[in-house]
């Protein structure tokens, strides 16, 4: 198994773990039947429509 040869520096963990960000979710709006909704894209939605068509019996 490798095994690293040198301790890495608090600098460069640091600078490496600086990089982890929290993103917020892409939130589209969509207009359904005169109302406005905000979905995930590539999300069934509550009534089971995904791209305009019926995928599941709710």
């Amino acid at each position: 198994m490798a095994v690293p040869k040198r301790k890495t520096s608090r600098s460069n963990t640091r600078h490496r773990r600086s990089q982890w960000k929290a993103k917020l979710p892409q939130i589209n709006k969509v207009v359904r039947g005169g109302r406005v909704e905000f979905v995930v894209p590539h999300r069934v939605d509550a009534d089971g429509e995904y791209n305009g068509r019926q995928v599941l019996d709710v």
